[in-house]
């Protein structure tokens, strides 16, 4: 019986390559998760271990990362078109290449100062991400009642305007100080109501609105020195500016982005290609709550 080799790929998948792009102090995002696949004159690595014709995937990777440096991504269509030719272009064994790119859409929060757009624009919500909560107990018309509102997976970022320095180092630290990083995070929030209705807040609908505001405001006002400071701003400023809420719980875990180096392929990155990593991340969890808040420890479960 005759066995032969079929048809085969290989190649580097989901490579999150992030790139910022800076018009003075008003930035872009381009955020993509590329995945490559070549074939060509590849029996050989299969047949008998020999990796003469072998691309490999690491050089894949890094290709992604330079080329986001050296073009820039005008489009996820022409990014992938110019990985692909030059996959095959560039290596005679290679005949074939497929890229597949996703990208994530972001949407800037406007930052006002006095009414107008400050001239710094650097922060971002992932495009129609997030999920509206309710949690309601009830025991009967009359009886003992709560509501708590919230949402999950409102993904924001900050290009810049974040550090973090300062903190205990041992023998295990190696993560290095920065005065100036990504800060990112997928925001899962819940706020509690002094009552079981609106009040004068216009509404559930214009009350869920009113938070979810008061936490993008806050993200994106906030020039933060650690993740902590950011949530506490944020739940402080729902507080402040919906008095119908009386505790605010968030979750928010650090959605890393490190910057790539590019040295070794002769190119600089001045905070503008990073690697976005998605574990393990830094989880920062805390309460914000009026100083009148009552006790309702069932109301979140």
């Amino acid at each position: 019986m005759a066995i032969v080799l079929g048809p085969n790929r290989y190649g580097k998948a989901e490579t999150r390559v992030v790139r910022v792009t800076r018009d003075g102090g008003v930035h872009t995002i381009k955020d993509l998760n590329v995945s490559v696949s070549l074939s060509g004159d590849m029996d050989e690595v299969h047949l008998s271990g020999d990796n003469a014709n072998v691309l490999t995937t690491d050089a894949q990777k890094n290709t992604v990362f330079a080329f986001a440096r050296k073009y820039g991504i005008a489009s996820a269509e022409e990014f992938a078109l110019t990985l692909a030719r030059h996959f095959v272009d560039s290596r005679p064994t290679i005949h074939h290449a497929r890229v597949e790119v996703q990208e994530y859409a972001w949407d800037r929060i406007p930052v006002l100062e006095g009414g107008v757009p400050r001239a710094e624009q650097h922060s971002f919500v992932r495009s129609g991400g997030e999920v509206r909560t309710a949690l309601v107990h009830s025991d009967g018309t009359g009886g003992a009642e709560s509501v708590v509102s919230g949402l999950t997976d409102l993904v924001v970022l900050n290009s810049t305007g974040s550090e973090f320095h300062g903190y205990v180092k041992d023998e295990y630290t190696t993560l290095e100080e920065t005065n100036d990083r990504v800060l990112a995070t997928a925001v899962t929030a819940r706020w509690r109501h002094h009552g079981t209705d609106a009040g004068d807040a216009g509404g559930w609908d214009a009350s869920y609105a009113g938070a979810r505001q008061a936490l993008l405001d806050a993200f994106a006002g906030t020039y933060s020195l650690s993740l902590q400071q950011t949530l506490y701003a944020m739940g402080r400023r729902v507080l402040t500016e919906r008095p119908e809420t009386c505790e605010v719980r968030l979750a928010m875990p650090n959605k890393h982005h490190f910057v790539v180096d590019l040295a070794p392929f002769g190119l600089d990155n001045d905070n503008e290609v990073f690697f976005a990593a998605d574990r393990p991340y830094g989880l920062i969890e805390g309460s914000v709550l009026t100083g009148d808040a009552p006790d309702a420890p069932d109301a979140w479960s």
